[in-house]
């Protein structure tokens, strides 16, 4: 069974790099294409910045599941590597679980935002682009993170006496 979960993990996380690779590679070629339409004939592409905000927010969210997934959130925890193992091991867990509530949270707050921009037809003023589109992208990036820190930390109850299955380097 945990074979199956970690095959669907790693789909989710090849996925996830795909996108997230796709978006800043496409917000670099807009942002090139507009810097050589501005400088070179003195034309530029209208709703190229916008464009490339909403890219950015696909970039940090679906990137971020990778971060997620491997345990390398930032963290302020030069005093906590000086505690004992159990207390580090015990405020390590408290942190991902804080993680998952904030997560989860976050993506239920949002969903009425997003379905009022969805009925409302909302879109971002120089490109003309659904805006439920990019603001559904930070619920549906915080949802996968959470469950993958909870696949994770899971996995890593279950596998080789608490190896983890997902590398936390903190």
């Amino acid at each position: 069974m945990i074979d199956i979960v970690l095959k669907c993990v790693r789909a989710i996380l090849t996925v996830t790099r795909a996108i997230s690779a796709v978006a800043l590679f496409a917000s670099v070629l807009l942002n090139f294409a507009n810097v050589i339409g501005r400088y070179f004939f003195s034309v530029s592409i209208s709703w190229a910045e916008e464009a490339m905000l909403f890219l950015m927010v696909g970039v940090v969210f679906f990137g971020s599941c990778a971060v997620a997934w491997e345990g390398r959130q930032i963290r302020m925890d030069v005093m906590i590597g000086m505690m004992p193992a159990k207390a580090r091991e015990a405020l390590n867990l408290f942190a991902e679980l804080a993680f998952i509530a904030t997560a989860v949270a976050l993506t239920i707050f949002a969903w009425p935002v997003i379905a009022d921009l969805a009925a409302f037809d909302e879109r971002s003023e120089a490109a003309n682009f659904p805006l439920v589109i990019p603001q559904g992208l930070v619920p549906l990036g915080l949802s996968l993170m959470a469950i993958l820190v909870v696949v994770r930390l899971l996995t890593r109850a279950r596998t080789s006496g608490g190896a983890q299955a997902g590398r936390s380097h903190h």
